[in-house]
């Protein structure tokens, strides 16, 4: 039983390193946590984005010390640098249509820009809002 256990912890400190060197390895269990938390949550049939879950689950794994953030450091740089193809498909809709560039886009980019100010400005007033209310609470 003794050996069992050590071999098992040799082969998880293995595949602990074989994580830490490869970005690819580290791209590939960042993708199979994201196709899981994704076919979980269509097979709950629950309103929630499988990233979001994703997301959650690897946090917890970091909080719980079962995963090492720098274990896929690599990986999520090479996502980072490389974000800007997955926003390809979305330039190409502005090449594709023209309009986009005149009043039509002017018109958009105003909403786009005023609903994300007036988001910033309703988060920013209801969190002081609590901070003073806290605040008046402890007194």
């Amino acid at each position: 039983m003794e050996m069992f256990l050590l071999s098992l912890r040799r082969g998880r400190l293995g595949l602990k390193r074989r994580v830490r060197r490869s970005t690819w390895l580290q791209i590939g269990v960042l993708v199979a946590i994201w196709l899981l938390a994704d076919g979980l949550m269509r097979a709950l049939g629950l309103p929630v984005p499988g990233g979001i879950v994703g997301l959650v689950v690897l946090l917890l794994a970091f909080a719980l010390r079962w995963l090492s953030p720098r274990s896929f450091a690599q990986g999520a740089q090479w996502l980072v640098a490389e974000m800007l193809l997955f926003f390809v498909p979305a330039a190409m809709i502005l090449l594709d249509n023209r309009q986009m560039f005149g009043w039509l886009g002017l018109k958009l980019l105003l909403v786009v820009v005023g609903g994300t100010v007036l988001v910033m400005a309703a988060t920013a007033l209801t969190v002081e809002w609590l901070f003073r209310r806290s605040q008046r609470n402890e007194h």
